[in-house]
């Protein structure tokens, strides 16, 4: 099967909410899986979606053991995944949403060297913000491995930031606390260090390897840096509300099921 078949699987279970087998035993490497993801970005941009920034994903080294990798993986934030502070998503059962609570980073100035240093990115941040993504794996009951997962540009679905932008040096991104609460009882818990030892570790990462990719950040661009707890899966009719500490709270809501 080639790429550009894998790629159409991919978008015909997106548009119609019906998972599909893994897609791994097609792709012979990640490379051949971020090609994929890059042939749906540029199928996305030509029907009018916006790139408006990029998500970390696989910051957890026990989450990168188990599925056999030494780094994280990324995927491409457009502007209609964008879901307003507590706005509300229609429930679909077959996107098999799940909800993880992330520190958002905002950038100011483009990214565009391979070789940008910590001190270079944080002095590109213009602020942080509390974040929920929204995932939904496209891949039946989320039997995913890495390929699997960067081939559905990062298992993305939505995203949603808080209204209380933070510069960064009022924060502690390291022992910052996370909480996130659903009113269907769900909780999940962790801290700043969860992700891959710092927030910025993870955007580091990113800005060099776009950077790399020809696909620099660029001011105003959104890094969703990564989990800093357990992912929760998303329930009908639910509320969640992630709070960490020195960046305030940020909410989504499911619509009932149909």
């Amino acid at each position: 099967m080639t790429l550009e078949a894998i790629a159409a699987r991919l978008r015909e279970a997106e548009a119609s909410a019906t998972p599909i087998p893994p897609v791994r035993d097609q792709l012979s490497s990640g490379e051949a899986a971020y090609e994929v993801q890059q042939i749906n970005t540029a199928q996305r941009i030509s029907q009018g979606a916006r790139l408006v920034g990029r998500k970390v994903g696989l910051t957890n080294p026990v989450v990168q053991q188990q599925l056999g990798v030494d780094q994280p993986d990324y995927g491409m934030l457009f502007d209609d995944m964008e879901v307003l502070h507590d706005g509300l998503i229609p429930w679909s059962e077959g996107a098999q949403f799940k909800v993880e609570a992330e520190i958002a980073l905002i950038i100011g100035r483009d990214l565009p060297d391979p070789k940008t240093t910590m001190a270079e990115l944080i002095r590109a941040v213009d602020y942080a913000l509390p974040a929920i993504e929204i995932v939904g794996s496209r891949i039946a009951n989320w039997d995913i491995s890495f390929v699997d997962t960067v081939a559905d540009n990062g298992s993305s679905a939505f995203y949603t930031l808080g209204s209380s932008p933070r510069r960064l040096e009022t924060l502690d991104l390291l022992d910052c606390q996370m909480t996130m609460e659903g009113t269907d009882g769900s909780h999940s818990a962790g801290a700043g260090r969860a992700c891959w030892g710092s927030p910025l570790n993870a955007a580091l990462w990113l800005a060099r390897t776009m950077a790399a990719s020809a696909q620099p950040l660029l001011a105003g661009d959104v890094i969703l840096t990564g989990a800093l707890g357990p992912m929760i899966t998303a329930t009908p009719g639910t509320r969640y509300v992630a709070q960490i500490d020195g960046l305030g709270e940020a909410s989504v809501r499911f619509g009932a099921a149909v």
